[in-house]
């Protein structure tokens, strides 16, 4: 039995043949562009005025070459020295936010080149001329840590960039100042003032202590120097009441002789209680005799 040959149709063989030769034509008809790029198409070399933002493209002319451009959000960070008026440098880390301008693609790549010629040729060299220039409005480098001169400094930066990079197709949306390094000699001369602060600051406190004690002191003093004032004064009046009543008393027995002699009397009696006390009598005018008791132990 013999083998059965396959006959191919002459229609068929030259479709095949127009697909292998028109298809990659047709592919090159549809153009697909990648989320966050615009393409920029040139035609033997001659830029086109038309982008191709994200998408399917089609149809497109088959002869035209594409260059992509990423015009997502990035961040460009730069260390500069930055001197100041007073003639020392700063080592300042600036951050710029920025992105490609899409509408601006085909301008960029005509004048420019592609992404990181923009970076290049632009964005650094503007980044480094504008930070150091802003610099020279500082007028010590130990501003650069004051959180308004920062701000300033920003802000000017900001909007200097914003001025020259937008007719390069460059949008910059923000300008941050990451780090500050100040000149050695200066921090070791800021570490002295702080430390000559700090022993200021502890002189003041113990000179407040100081006076805080003094005062203590002094407080205690008055309190003690009126309770004395006040003692003294009570002293006296119980003295002048003491004498009051002595001389009340005095005036009160000259005017009562009876009196007087009533207590001589009572007194008779308790010592005619005891053997050994005796009576004198001071002169014969004496209406009473003075007792004196126990005179005669001194004998013994």
């Amino acid at each position: 039995m013999g083998k059965k040959e396959v006959q191919i149709s002459p229609a068929l063989i030259g479709f095949v043949v127009l697909l292998v030769l028109v298809g990659p034509v047709l592919l090159r008809c549809v153009k697909t562009v990648e989320p966050g790029y615009v393409c920029v198409a040139t035609f033997f070399g001659e830029v086109q005025k038309e982008s191709y933002g994200p998408g399917l493209h089609f149809p497109v002319n088959p002869f035209l070459s594409f260059t992509g451009f990423d015009v997502r959000n990035k961040e460009h960070k730069e260390r500069i020295g930055v001197p100041s008026q007073d003639q020392l440098t700063t080592e300042i880390d600036v951050s710029v936010k920025y992105h490609i301008d899409g509408g601006m693609v085909g301008r960029i790549l005509e004048e420019t080149g592609l992404a990181e010629q923009v970076l290049s040729v632009h964005i650094t060299p503007a980044v480094r001329s504008i930070v150091r220039e802003q610099g020279k409005s500082i007028a010590r480098a130990e501003d650069f840590f004051r959180e308004e001169t920062q701000e300033q400094l920003q802000t000017g930066v900001l909007g200097q960039l914003i001025d020259s990079l937008s007719d390069k197709g460059v949008v910059v949306e923000q300008v941050l100042i990451r780090d500050i390094d100040l000149p050695k000699n200066l921090i070791q001369q800021i570490e002295r003032k702080k430390e000559a602060e700090q022993e200021v600051e502890r002189q003041k406190a113990e000179l407040e202590k100081f006076r805080t004690q003094q005062e203590q002191k002094v407080a205690e003093a008055e309190a003690k120097l009126d309770a004395a004032e006040k003692e003294a004064q009570t002293i006296r009046l119980l003295a002048e009441a003491k004498a009051y009543e002595i001389q009340t008393l005095t005036e009160a027995l000259a005017n009562a002789p009876g009196y007087i002699q009533l207590q001589a009397l009572d007194a008779l009696q308790a010592i005619s209680q005891d053997p050994a006390a005796k009576l004198y009598f001071m002169n014969g005018d004496a209406p009473m005799p003075l007792p004196l008791m126990n005179m005669g132990l001194d004998n013994k």
